[in-house]
This record gives C-alpha cells, sequence and structure tokens, in this order.
C-alpha cells in the first residue's frame, strides 16, 4: 500500500489554478464531513490574495467571515478585488464562491517590510511538545463524532494537545477558559514564505473554537459549533513546519456564540502572530444536557 504524504497534499491545495486575473480555482481534498474545513478556505483565499502583489510585500493581516459552508463536491473560485496599492501598504480583497453564491469573505493587508519599535508578551512556561497528546485521540475519546474524519483530513498536522481548563492548565490572567498545544505541519513543507504562512493560516481554524467550551466540559457532539469569522495579524516570520505554541483563551460565551484569541509562540519564545475567531456553540436539542454539565 502507497503511504500517504499529507503534507504534499496539503501544498498542491495551496497550489491554485489561475483561470483569468485576479480570478483563481481551488481544488478540494478527499473527505467524509458534510461541509469544507474552514481552514481550508482561509489558506486558500489567502494564496490567491498573495498571488497578485509583489514578493517584497508580506502579508501582516487577514480578516474573514464564513457565510455559508463549503461544498467538497465542486472546487472554490477565489474572486481577488485589488483595493489598494500603496508604498508601503497594499490591501486585497477576496471572495470564495461556489454554486454562484459567496462562501467567504477575506480582506488582507500587505506590508513592505520597516524598522520600528519591538516588544512583545513572554511566553508561557509550558511542557514541551513530546508531553503533548495527539489532538485526535483526546477528541475522539472525548466524544467528538467526526474525530476519524477530522484525522484524516489534518494528516498533514502534528498537534499535541497540553491541557485546558479543565484538565492540566491553572487559571491564567483571569482567563476562565482556556487552552494551549504545540503544533507544527509534518515535514516536506517548499521554503516559499507564504506557504508557510498560508500553512499556518490552515492549521490556525483546528481548535481556536474548542477553547470557548473547555470551562464547560459539554460533549462535542452535544453541541453545533461553526466558524464565523476568522481574524489573524502575522507579527514575525516564522517556520510553520517547526514547534508552534498555540495558546488560547475564551473571554466570553453568550447568545449560542463564543468569543477565542489565541497568542503563537515559535519554540524559542517569540510570539509570531495572534488569532481571534467568534463562533456558534449552540446546544443541540436531542438529549442535551445543559451548558456546564459533564
Amino acid at each position: 500500500m502507497t503511504e500517504v504524504n499529507h503534507t504534499q497534499e496539503l501544498v498542491d491545495l495551496l497550489d491554485l489554478e489561475e483561470l483569468d486575473v485576479d480570478l483563481y480555482r481551488g481544488r478540494q481534498p478527499e473527505s467524509q464531513r458534510a461541509r469544507v474545513y474552514g481552514g481550508q478556505v482561509a489558506a486558500q483565499a489567502l494564496m490567491a490574495g498573495v498571488r497578485t502583489v509583489p514578493p517584497e510585500y508580506a502579508v501582516h493581516s487577514l480578516h474573514s467571515y464564513f457565510l455559508l459552508g463549503g461544498d467538497y463536491s465542486v472546487p472554490i473560485v477565489y474572486d481577488v478585488e485589488r483595493m489598494r496599492d500603496g508604498r508601503s501598504f497594499m490591501t486585497r480583497r477576496v471572495v470564495a464562491r461556489q454554486h454562484g453564491r459567496a462562501i467567504y469573505y477575506q480582506t488582507l493587508n500587505f506590508q513592505k517590510p520597516e524598522d520600528g519599535w519591538e516588544h512583545q508578551d513572554l511566553m508561557p512556561t509550558v511542557g514541551a511538545p513530546e508531553t503533548g497528546f495527539d489532538l485526535v485521540e483526546v477528541m475522539r475519546k472525548g466524544g467528538n463524532a467526526e474525530a476519524d474524519a477530522l484525522g484524516k483530513e489534518w494528516g498533514a498536522l502534528d498537534v499535541r494537545w497540553l491541557g485546558n481548563t479543565r484538565f492540566g492548565l491553572d487559571p491564567d490572567d483571569g482567563h476562565v477558559s482556556q487552552a494551549r498545544m504545540w503544533v507544527r505541519l509534518r515535514e516536506g513543507l517548499p521554503d516559499d514564505p507564504a506557504v508557510h504562512v498560508a500553512a499556518f493560516t490552515y492549521a490556525s481554524d483546528v481548535s481556536l473554537l474548542g477553547s470557548t467550551l473547555s470551562v464547560h466540559g459539554v460533549n462535542p457532539s452535544k453541541v453545533q459549533m461553526a466558524s464565523l469569522d476568522h481574524t489573524l495579524w502575522f507579527h514575525r516570520p516564522f517556520k510553520a513546519d517547526e514547534w508552534w505554541l498555540y495558546d488560547q483563551w475564551s473571554p466570553s460565551a453568550q447568545g449560542s456564540r463564543g468569543l477565542a484569541f489565541g497568542r503563537v509562540f515559535s519554540a524559542d519564545g517569540t510570539l509570531v502572530a495572534t488569532a481571534a475567531q467568534e463562533g456558534l456553540i449552540r446546544p443541540r436539542g436531542d438529549g442535551y444536557e445543559g451548558p456546564g454539565t459533564a
């Protein structure tokens, strides 16, 4: 049996087909899930935007909204609008479409490298990656019905779960619902910095919304979960295929929505990115026991 190269599959997903000026088509992976993984759409949209700016400009922020669930049976078309071309900054808006409808909007800002003041948060003290647990196995034991399908789709990712508010993490800085894990893309990513940023974008959606439920201990199968928006700020260059710490916390959950933030540190303690996401965390009706119950 031929061994599947999951990293090459991800690289292929990020290699968009150019249909026309500023118009691209992204392929789909084989998947058993009902809707397209949000990190895939965000990463492909980012690559579409990157294709329209000179290489000396680097993306520093990404803001996006998920509008409709994606369909794995057909490709996604990405339409890029050139909103601003400045001497220091460039801005692009990307619309992802399927079946004639917009399913996702993304706005990207790019900047030429500049010198300036520097500061950053300190990285929290955590165990090494080898002290963590495989995230898919944690999801499987926690009753996530999609764990096996996600494990197959996320084959390019190596995620080592360190714990959350209910399991192993002490309260930190007043955060009532938090989770931490080490993440890296498996070996095989090309040297292209844009691919590393896109691969990180793909991985950034893996678990962020889950931190909104860390304090509640509810079985994921009892919750309807969906990303509503997703924001990334890229502070410093880094390699996505080397270990990075995903330090996540949720400051609020209300109205069947949860808000989550994540700080991303490289293994040497450098703060390389920050993530934010709000998502739907709606209790399912069948057999649901209520918030705060195990």
